[in-house]
């Protein structure tokens, strides 16, 4: 392997500082425009929200199970990256697959923009939106983790911090919009013109760098890959860190409630927000650079501990403006949340880009990317853990969309749950175990195959 260092001088400036060393290729190219077009289907996530609450009249525990039930396409991912690996389209594995994400996420928006009339008929529509993410973040995923394994240890995390950057991008090129052309549009008119950006995927799918296969592998493919997984997640290596990760994200959430304070009990109109969400994709922007500059070396217990108790500690500021204490300090609700906003995007991208670290590392040479795409879809499957027992905490609790009297219970309860994985550290491996070289990982199980998160 040639020496990194050298490696690094001979790159151009630019490709060091916007690209994060990357080579410039069609197929780096398509990778980027999707995550693009992640962050910029954003322009409609306050409308979907305004949308779930004004136009179809759901509740803050309604709108928590519903989103949460539609993001179920993020917790089957392996499975289509094992279909795309098992029955390529016309010989190829990845850009038939992205080309039917396209078109299906553009369907769901149009159905949003038309047709969708009830809570059941939006669940649906929203849940093929996801499936049409889900699907092309499949495929992209599958190939920068196989570029990440090729990465030398100074260059670790590198690509998956550029495409998060160019996510967080894409999110911010949209964010001051969504909120701004609500005043202007009605929801419906946003996700019609939200139904165009999956498209931008059905185009760069012919850049990704791809020889049509011959031989259909079928289920046979299927079955090796699956009995690869399965001897791959009885190392402990594998299973120990995957159930810290879970625990971790699986704690409840509070953001639909929060979503009905800001709205109806603070009366923040639809254009401030758009300036939150502008202000917290600057921010994670941010947060991608100070781990990229300052964090990538520091050990996984470390930084999660640090990370769980800084995290914890800061979303507990939002009882100041659910108690309207920053009024007696004369700091308005609008300028408080904003502040409040930037510093929890920041430390929460913080904490997520080891996430994303680890699970690269945790996958074997061979089936790298079905793995990592298992080891997303625990995630996932934590998040809409999160989503419903905040849900149902919620209505415990008894808010609704006009009763807050018992909203700072729920901040504080969910805030001091995200504490409870702290003692587990230890399932996460210890500072020697990441150095360890990937050969020596690569040997704990079976040869070849492919897929992601």
């Amino acid at each position: 392997m040639p020496d990194s260092t050298l490696s690094t001088v001979a790159k151009p400036t630019w490709q060091q500082r916007l690209l994060f060393g990357q080579e410039p290729s069609p197929e780096l190219a398509a990778i980027l425009l999707v995550y693009f077009v992640q962050g910029i289907l954003g322009l409609s996530r306050l409308a979907v929200s305004f949308f779930l609450k004004d136009d179809l009249g759901l509740s803050p525990a309604q709108v928590s199970a519903l989103t949460g039930i539609a993001a179920l396409p993020w917790m089957i991912k392996p499975a289509f990256g094992l279909l795309s690996d098992g029955f390529p389209l016309g010989g190829y594995r990845r850009r038939p697959y992205l080309i039917a994400a396209g078109l299906l996420g553009s369907i769901a928006w149009l159905g949003l923009g038309t047709v969708v009339h009830s809570p059941a008929m939006a669940t649906l529509a929203i849940a093929l939106s996801s499936l049409s993410v889900a699907l092309s973040d499949v495929i992209v995923d599958s190939l920068v983790v196989e570029r990440a394994r090729q990465e030398s240890r100074s260059e670790s995390g590198s690509l998956q911090s550029l495409t998060w950057a160019v996510s967080a991008l894409g999110g911010l090129v949209t964010a001051y919009l969504s909120g701004f052309l609500l005043q202007l549009f009605e929801t419906r008119t946003l996700f019609l013109i939200t139904a165009t950006f999956p498209l931008i995927v059905c185009l760069v799918a012919g850049w990704i760098a791809e020889v049509p296969q011959t031989i259909q592998p079928g289920l046979a493919l299927i079955r090796e890959q699956v009995g690869q997984i399965g001897q791959a997640l009885r190392q402990r290596r594998i299973w120990m860190p995957t159930l810290f990760l879970f625990l971790w994200q699986v704690t409840p959430s509070a953001d639909s409630a929060f979503f009905f304070f800001s709205t109806n009990e603070l009366h923040f109109e639809p254009e401030f927000l758009g300036r939150v969400r502008l202000v917290t994709n600057l921010a994670s922007l941010l947060g991608v650079w100070i781990f990229q500059r300052f964090l990538r070396g520091v050990p996984m217990r470390r930084i999660f501990g640090w990370m769980i108790v800084v995290t914890t500690l800061l979303g507990l500021t939002s009882l100041i403006l659910v108690t309207h204490l920053n009024r007696s300090w004369g700091i308005s609700d609008q300028w408080f949340s904003l502040g409040d906003s930037l510093i929890l995007t920041v430390a929460g991208q913080l904490s997520f880009m080891p996430v994303l670290i680890l699970a690269a590392r945790l996958c074997p040479s061979g089936i790298e990317a079905t793995l990592f795409a298992l080891l997303m879809s625990v995630l996932n499957l934590a998040h809409f853990g999160s989503v419903e027992l905040g849900a149902l905490l919620t209505h415990w609790l008894g808010v609704t969309e006009s009763q807050f009297d018992r909203l700072w219970l729920l901040v504080l309860l969910t805030n001091l749950s995200s504490l409870l994985p702290l003692p587990l550290l230890g399932l996460l491996p210890a500072e020697e175990a990441e150095t360890a070289p990937s050969d020596a990982i690569a040997s704990a199980t079976p040869e070849p195959l492919v897929v992601t998160q």
